[in-house]
């Protein structure tokens, strides 16, 4: 009996995220299929003002020129804030590396003459709005932290590909881009499991990319 109630459950939890992402993936209410990423956001020119900033998780690594007591490396806490010596809570997120290496210099001017500082981020995490977002029928949905030159199948690469029952063809991307909510046609099909490479796209901070299950 409770073997039998195990999988009614399995399947209910299956139809309710299938259910979900029917609404997230929102069909936008129109019924019109919605248009393909388009040319000029395809181009790798649009990732070129990119710049890694400091996110709640990362661990930093901060050398002090000729100061090694006061060189290590550091988490970034929960609260975006960190803690090395002499500095019990300095912000770090949202800064890069240079960002908060000046900020330090400046901390550290108190105590000691002209420190030169260099911070050099590891485990990177991504901030929310720096992260590509994968919902849905991948093989292990994930947050993944956007980098330089970033395309639809490095994401597809990092969250294992798709399972067997993704309608991978009926994908959405959605976009904010230029202040506005816009949503793409991707077709994960095409591109992974029959090598269409025309349909590999570059993609941008901030992206949710919502794979569908397919209705047998």
């Amino acid at each position: 009996m409770s073997a039998n109630l195990g999988s009614i459950d399995g399947v209910w939890s299956r139809l309710c995220l299938g259910a979900v992402l029917v609404l997230l993936a929102g069909c936008s209410g129109s019924g019109k299929d919605l248009p393909p990423v388009p040319p000029e956001q395809r181009e790798l020119a649009v990732q070129q003002g990119y710049f890694y900033e400091i996110a709640p998780g990362d661990s930093v690594s901060i050398f002090v020129w000729g100061l090694n007591d006061l060189s290590g490396t550091v988490p970034v806490r929960p609260d975006g804030m960190l803690t090395t010596p002499l500095i019990e809570d300095m912000p770090a997120s949202g800064k890069t590396p240079s960002q908060l290496a000046r900020d330090l210099e400046k901390e550290y001017a108190v105590y000691v003459r002209s420190p030169i500082v260099t911070v050099i981020v590891k485990g990177f995490i991504g901030l929310p709005s720096q992260q590509v977002r994968v919902i849905g029928e991948a093989v292990t949905p994930a947050a993944v932290p956007f980098r330089k030159h970033m395309t639809l199948l490095d994401l597809m690469i990092a969250v294992g590909g798709l399972t067997d029952f993704a309608a991978g063809n009926k994908s959405v991307l959605v976009r904010y881009y230029g202040g506005e909510r816009q949503e793409y046609s991707v077709r994960l099909d095409d591109l992974i499991r029959d090598g269409e490479i025309a349909e590999n796209v570059s993609l941008l901070p901030g992206d949710i990319l919502i794979i569908p299950e397919a209705w047998f």
